[in-house]
């Protein structure tokens, strides 16, 4: 099995780091930021993690990620593999996303990291 390292981010506070894969979640998935309740919560509230799961196309595109690094994976070059996933500010899509990737690929045996580069600043205004 591969050693995985995913890392979630904000693309409004930096560039996006260095990876084999990189996933924009920006412009297709729903913003919880966009709402009242739920912008000052990050991906470790329960209704941030509900509202981004639940939106149409996620669990889909966590699947297909999944069967990408499974691909890299298999090829004849060792080494980590590098899943970076990207939303407007870090907080909300790109964790959540990260950790349903996370799991899938630790119950299917990998070795996953997780880190949540931007999730511990400040919300950004938009």
């Amino acid at each position: 099995m591969a050693v995985v390292e995913i890392v979630s981010f904000g693309y409004l506070h930096d560039e996006p780091p260095a990876a084999h894969l990189t996933i924009d979640l920006r412009h297709h998935f729903c913003d919880p930021h966009v709402s009242r309740e739920l912008r000052h919560m990050t991906a470790y509230d329960q209704p941030v993690r509900a509202a981004v799961l639940g939106t149409p196309g996620v669990a889909a595109l966590v699947l297909e990620t999944a069967s990408a690094v499974e691909a890299l994976a298999s090829g004849p070059s060792a080494g980590v593999i590098t899943v970076a996933d990207g939303c407007a500010g870090g907080r909300h899509r790109a964790p959540v996303f990260a950790r349903a990737l996370a799991e899938l690929l630790s119950d299917a045996g990998h070795d996953v990291t997780v880190h949540h580069r931007d999730m511990d600043k400040p919300v950004v205004h938009r």
